[in-house]
């Protein structure tokens, strides 16, 4: 069975495909007009703040300049005797506002990258919510949708009954007797040897079947139809 992972309004349920194989088609559609929308905005903003990103890292490397100049001429100037108080002061003041200014533009594009990170996980999961709402079948059978159109799902909502056809599961109801040395014998169907071997025998004995224990085999998929009995032997 497929359940819904989102919440929504069901705005289309092919009804029509119940039964049949369904090769690639969308079976059922909820509403991701929102989501559009905010994808579309979303992508909008991130790319405003890279261009951001972009031209605060030139305005650092402009002020990266500036703070070497400053720094140089205030070492220079320090040391030298002749050089009044003042002179000194505002040379450092110089240099600490540059650095100032150099750290604040810093501390801005650290803000505008962890603004991206953000925006970028709400974008992956806005695109995930978009997947999700749109149930497309690849080669299975659609045996029966659980919504149709006007419903309002939420997550673990059943959505239909789908069934695997790549391959088939054939179940028997054996003896105890009967599964004496079974995993080791050559699997007959319809009297033609087979390469199949047994993929699962239950160690309790079935609940409706009281007296017998249930046996799986993995088989090709039928041609035609599915849910057939077939006669099976092991030798």
């Amino acid at each position: 069975t497929l359940k819904s992972s989102v919440s929504g309004l069901v705005t289309q349920a092919k009804i029509e495909l119940e039964g049949r194989v369904v090769d690639n088609q969308r079976v059922i559609h909820i509403d991701d007009k929102l989501d559009i929308i905010n994808l579309s905005q979303t992508q909008k903003s991130i790319d405003l703040i890279k261009d951001m990103i972009d031209i605060n890292k030139e305005i650092k490397a402009t002020l990266a300049k500036s703070v070497s100049r400053q720094k140089g001429y205030y070492e220079r100037i320090s040391k030298l005797s002749t050089a009044s108080k003042t002179q000194k002061d505002n040379a450092y003041i110089a240099y600490s506002s540059a650095k100032t200014q150099y750290l604040n533009i810093n501390e801005k594009i650290l803000s505008l990258q962890k603004q991206l990170l953000d925006l970028s996980y709400l974008q992956s999961k806005l695109q995930d919510s978009i997947e999700k709402k749109s149930i497309t079948l690849n080669h299975q059978y659609l045996y029966k949708l659980l919504v149709k159109k006007g419903n309002f799902v939420t997550p673990a909502t059943p959505l239909a009954i789908v069934n695997d056809i790549s391959k088939a599961k054939l179940t028997l109801y054996l003896d105890s007797d009967e599964l004496e040395g079974i995993e080791d014998k050559i699997i007959y169907i319809d009297d033609n040897k087979t390469n199949y071997h047994i993929n699962k025998i239950w160690k309790v004995s079935d609940e409706q079947f009281v007296s017998s224990y249930k046996v799986e085999i993995d088989i090709n998929p039928p041609k035609k139809r599915f849910s057939k009995l077939l006669k099976v032997e092991f030798k």
